[in-house]
């Protein structure tokens, strides 16, 4: 696990494996930055957490009364605050939504940024955590915690090219296999240049 964990720090700091990740957007990204006079800048935390027995990646279902994306998968984040790193903002929102200490989590890196069709430029900061990790989710923000084994997000033939209808048109997707929740939209174009940049080239 050692040197999973090392390869994965080497990864993200190594420009020839970041360049095979690239800034992803929604299909009505732009038109939600025209009518918002711009986009609204985010950061999301994407916790890489190293169980004994594999390695797995951290993820909410937002709670159903939320005014965005109420309802869908999620890492922790938010809104970047004034005065605030996308570092420091992601590591907020996941001390806020899950309950995450900070000071558990090591950051190893950042994946392009990614436009959300409702107006937000996220920023995916990696971080690194070691168990035992306690975690509390906030009900007004977070329903659920889940976790997708990284064995999962490595396997070039998990995440797969959907269509379906989304405010009234039809869009093109990625979607990642879970037997609980569907894992589309931002947060799967995010874990795709994640598997870009840790998977071995060829």
């Amino acid at each position: 696990m050692i040197s999973a964990q090392r390869d994965i720090v080497a990864r993200l700091s190594d420009p020839l494996a970041l360049a095979r990740a690239t800034p992803t957007m929604s299909d009505d990204a732009e038109a939600a930055a025209s009518a918002r006079g711009g986009l609204v800048a985010a950061a999301v935390l994407v916790p890489i957490i190293w169980h004994p027995a594999g390695a797995s990646v951290l993820l909410t279902l937002r709670a159903a009364r939320l005014s965005s994306h109420a309802g869908q998968v999620a890492f922790p984040g938010g809104r970047i605050e004034a005065g605030e790193t996308p570092e420091q903002a992601a590591l907020r929102e996941a001390a806020e939504e899950v309950g995450l200490d900070p000071a558990a989590a090591t950051l190893i890196g950042t994946l392009p940024e990614h436009l959300t069709g409702t107006g937000y430029r996220v920023t995916p900061v990696v971080a690194s955590i070691e168990p035992p990790v306690v975690l509390t989710a906030d009900p007004n923000e977070v329903a659920a915690m889940f976790e997708l084994p990284l064995a999962t997000v490595l396997d070039p033939l998990a995440p797969e090219r959907r269509r379906a209808e989304h405010r009234g048109r039809m869009r093109e997707f990625w979607a990642w296999p879970h037997d609980e929740h569907l894992i589309w939209g931002a947060t799967a174009a995010i874990l795709v240049n994640l598997a870009r940049v840790l998977r071995d080239p060829g």
